[in-house]
């Protein structure tokens, strides 16, 4: 993460966009968008509780540096799910749904993640607007007690990290419920 970033949260929230081929509105004004799990598209739809999530979920890509991979989406789903993102159904459940995934991928990131979000704040309670937009990376990194060197993983953490990722399992059956359907579908018809 750089220490002093003075773009503003506009300005570097639209260099993520297009650095990240999201659209000049990040994908705001699809009805669906794509999103690629182990390297294979599907389609979700672009409700109105998911875009006011991304909104805001985009913001905590620029100010933490999570990457939009595999690996940095469950890095970004575990640090918002420790700071608290329960009052946005959407982000609560996709970040749930990343973990679970993730959670394969690399687990030791994905504690790390959870203990830098028991220790600092998200964006979900604050006013989208301009305001908000305007104020620098830097500044904003202050306020949701973002320091440049992530503190170390506690036992408490791995924990509380552990019990996030139990709760996330009946999710990771949604997206494989299909290709199980499928494979007794043609089992049962050999």
């Amino acid at each position: 993460m750089t220490t002093c970033d003075e773009r503003t949260l506009r300005t570097a929230r639209e260099q993520y966009w297009a650095e990240n081929d999201f659209g000049a509105d990040g994908g705001d004004s699809l009805k669906w968008v794509t999103v690629k799990a182990f390297g294979i598209p599907f389609k979700i739809p672009n409700t109105e509780g998911r875009r006011r999530a991304v909104r805001v979920h985009d913001l905590h890509h620029v100010v933490t540096g999570y990457k939009t991979d595999l690996r940095g989406e469950a890095e970004i789903g575990a640090w918002e799910l420790a700071t608290g993102c329960f009052r946005r159904p959407a982000a609560f459940v996709l970040n749930l749904l990343v973990i679970s995934f993730g959670f394969f991928l690399a687990p030791r990131r994905l504690v790390r993640a959870w203990a830098r979000g028991r220790r600092s704040r998200n964006l979900y309670g604050v006013p989208y607007d301009d305001a908000l937009l305007a104020q620098t990376v830097e500044a904003t990194r202050r306020g949701l007690g973002l320091h440049p060197a992530p503190p170390p993983a506690r036992a408490t953490d791995a924990v509380g990290f552990g019990l996030a990722w139990l709760g996330s399992l009946p999710l990771l059956a949604l997206p494989t419920a299909p290709l199980l359907a499928l494979f007794v579908a043609v089992w049962w018809l050999l």
